[in-house]
């Protein structure tokens, strides 16, 4: 199947997926699960990467700064803005894509290889809303908590990097994160993260949804999803920087 054959394929998935729900409350049960599975389950990794993602951040901005007429608060500054504007979002995003995105996959394609779906559709069951519209809205809902919380650890992070090693003091680190600030970049950043945890779960979903052959198979489909995330995010975020920012 071509390009143009998956694209068609997976809007038809989605429209399978978007069908009324049959019982309201199972979908209700089934989207706080998978917000433990999906969302809290991915706050330790996410609290790891973005406290030394911003350390990172703020002890290379001052290592590269070696002329005396920048002030000692644009560190902070550069911090704030890399991490709002792109770092949380979107690396963030990109790392829940190998892992949730993998986990999606997967558990689908799993379910595809031995029959469960097949069982659900013979009973009547919308199997596309049952087992993706839950991940969707889970996804949705609970990724934008996750990367606040990475905005907020990666700007300690620096905070503590910076003050630790001595290379900048608080206050001027404090200022560099005060200075400038306007509240539109939350609020694009928290766009752009809605609009990866859709591709996250619909891309990963339509992977094991449509997986065949065996295990083998499943760990292929997992591996696909993975990395068709990562691409269709990438150019999902330039076209959201141009549209929203430009």
């Amino acid at each position: 199947m071509g390009i143009i054959g998956h694209i068609g394929q997976y809007f038809h998935l989605l429209k399978e997926t978007f069908s009324r729900p049959e019982r309201f409350r199972v979908y209700w049960s089934r989207t706080l699960e998978e917000m433990d599975l999906l969302g809290i389950k991915s706050i330790g990794i996410v609290a790891l990467l973005s406290f030394f993602m911003g350390a990172v951040i703020t002890i290379q901005t001052k290592t590269n700064i070696d002329s005396p007429l920048i002030q000692a608060w644009v560190v902070g500054f550069a911090t704030r803005q890399s991490t709002i504007l792109e770092f949380s979002p979107t690396i963030i995003a990109l790392i829940l894509a190998g892992k949730v995105g993998s986990n999606i996959a997967a558990e689908i394609g799993s379910m595809r290889v031995k029959e469960q779906i097949d069982a659900l559709d013979i009973m009547g069951v919308n199997s596309a809303g049952f087992l993706i519209l839950p991940k969707i809205v889970a996804s949705m809902f609970m990724n934008p908590f996750l990367v606040m919380v990475s905005m907020f650890l990666s700007i300690f992070g620096g905070y503590v990097a910076g003050t630790g090693t001595g290379i900048i003091s608080a206050t001027d680190y404090l200022q560099g994160i005060q200075t400038g600030f306007i509240p539109y970049h939350i609020t694009y950043a928290l766009i752009k993260t809605v609009v990866f945890a859709f591709i996250i779960a619909t891309v990963s979903a339509y992977q094991g949804y449509y997986t065949i052959g065996g295990t083998r198979e499943v760990g292929i489909s997992s591996t696909k999803a993975v990395v068709y995330s990562n691409v269709v995010i990438l150019i999902a975020n330039y076209a959201l920087t141009q549209f929203l920012l430009v």
